[in-house]
């Protein structure tokens, strides 16, 4: 028997679920959601990649399988979806680090 996890990959196909518990609010978030999808000034494919990194960065594991998939359908290949990756991290990163200026301002005036 398999360990049970946090996370099971089988939620994912129960994410049209949500709207179980508040209908309403479930109906405007897909339609919402589809909305944002669509091609626009963004084709596709560049919107899939871009979710695929936003997925990294909030590091949801539900959003990372459903991307990863979706990228490869829209015509994405490895490369572009590790790079895409990279750039969310670098990001992020940058993100973490510049809050060290917060602390070293912090430190300059305790110092005073």
């Amino acid at each position: 028997m398999a360990e049970k996890t946090y996370f099971d990959p089988a939620d994912l196909k129960k994410f049209g679920n949500i709207t179980e518990f508040q209908e309403e609010m479930g109906k405007k978030f897909f339609a919402w959601y589809g909305e944002v999808f669509k091609e626009g000034a963004l084709t596709e494919r560049e919107k899939s990649l871009i979710a695929l990194a936003v997925a990294h960065t909030v590091q949801c594991p539900y959003c990372i399988d459903a991307y990863s998939h979706d990228c490869l359908e829209k015509g994405a290949d490895e490369e572009q979806m590790m790079e895409a990756v990279h750039v969310a991290a670098a990001i992020k990163s940058g993100a973490t680090l510049v809050f060290g200026v917060q602390m070293m301002n912090h430190v300059k005036n305790v110092s005073m």
